[in-house]
């Protein structure tokens, strides 16, 4: 096998660990390679995981494996790196990593391993049991990898390039603090939803979950809708109520009552459900239990809006509004060659 073709059977036979786990009780099968070794370990990492950030339920942890485990599978990881001409010249690549959403750092690393480069992770305290566990599972299926992977709590140091997720804030730091290095840095993204007023009850339970998957914390949840003059918003109420179980998580119950108290005080106008708020807003980011709303008179003139906005959002979710558009309840479905802020990391990386 060649190089890549190592690394892509490597990462596959991470996916096939992973997938054990991808459902809320965890299934040990007797073919998984290591299994002897990791399987026990893993669950433990994935209950301190929980217990360190009460966003991280089970239901949330399974999910994120779950389409992690579908995403590394081998046609999937060639179809990725086809075209990609990665040099023999490996790098060190920091990465940066958030942590609102069970491994949302997961893509960069497998970017930067795929690609024949050495990793130097700095984590987010709040996803941080999760990640070093699957590395060490890599260099086990892997010996190549043994020395290319590390992780650090302190400064960076001794990095070729850097990839940095934060917010608006953060980023400006990152832009200053790494302006000598080749780098990826992505600010605050969100998603919209465009609703034309013909969509049906099934069109919106499936926009429950761009809505309410990851409790909204991802920057593919749609945390705006932009919808018609006069729009009455019942059947989008109906399509959310399958989420109604939400308010049962203490941290969630808590925004909804911190916001709905702010919002009446505030003498805002909005509707609400009894778990989901909606008000409306020109803002793109909106508070956990809340979703803004703004009208439009013209889809071509949102169009235009939209294409402004562009470096604010990540996802459209739409049906037959624009090119790029994602499918009702598509948004936490990402292919690998699907990227943050459409910036195109293999491309970065076989350039460093």
């Amino acid at each position: 096998m060649s190089r890549i073709e190592e690394r892509i059977d490597a990462f596959t036979k991470l996916g096939i660990f992973i997938s054990q786990f991808s459902q809320n009780d965890s299934q040990k099968a007797n073919d998984v390679l290591f299994n002897d070794i990791f399987f026990d370990g893993f669950k433990h990492q994935l209950k301190l995981a929980q217990e360190n950030n009460s966003w991280f339920t089970k239901d949330n942890i399974s999910l994120s494996l779950k389409n992690w485990s579908k995403s590394l599978i081998t046609s999937n990881l060639e179809q990725w790196t086809l075209n990609e001409n990665f040099q023999n010249d490996s790098k060190t690549v920091a990465i940066v990593m958030a942590g609102n959403i069970p491994l949302v750092g997961f893509h960069d690393f497998l970017s930067v391993l795929i690609s024949g480069h050495s990793v130097l992770v700095k984590q987010s305290s709040n996803d941080k049991h999760i990640l070093p566990f699957l590395a060490k599972y890599l260099e086990h299926v892997h010996e190549d990898f043994k020395g290319k992977i590390t992780f650090t709590e302190g400064k960076l140091e001794n990095f070729d390039a850097v990839i940095a997720t934060g917010s608006n804030n953060t980023a400006r730091y990152f832009e200053y603090y790494f302006k000598n290095k080749p780098s990826i840095i992505r600010k605050s993204r969100n998603s919209v939803a465009v609703i034309k007023g013909d969509e049906t009850l099934e069109d919106f339970q499936s926009l429950s979950d761009d809505i309410f998957t990851y409790f909204g914390l991802g920057c593919r949840s749609v945390s705006k809708l932009y919808v018609p003059k006069d729009y009455n918003f019942e059947t989008f109420f109906n399509g959310m109520y399958g989420k109604k179980d939400h308010i049962t998580n203490a941290k969630y119950a808590n925004n909804y009552d911190y916001n709905k108290a702010v919002y009446l005080m505030s003498e805002f106008d909005l509707l609400e459900n009894g778990f989901l708020m909606i008000k409306e807003d020109e803002s793109y980011s909106s508070p956990i239990a809340t979703i803004f709303y703004e009208y439009y008179d013209n889809l071509n003139d949102l169009k235009n809006k939209l294409s402004e906005d562009k470096d604010k959002i990540q996802c459209i979710v739409s049906k037959g509004f624009v090119e790029k558009e994602v499918s009702f309840g598509q948004t936490q479905n990402p292919q690998l060659w699907d990227y943050a802020d459409d910036v195109n990391t293999l491309d970065f990386l076989s350039k460093i």
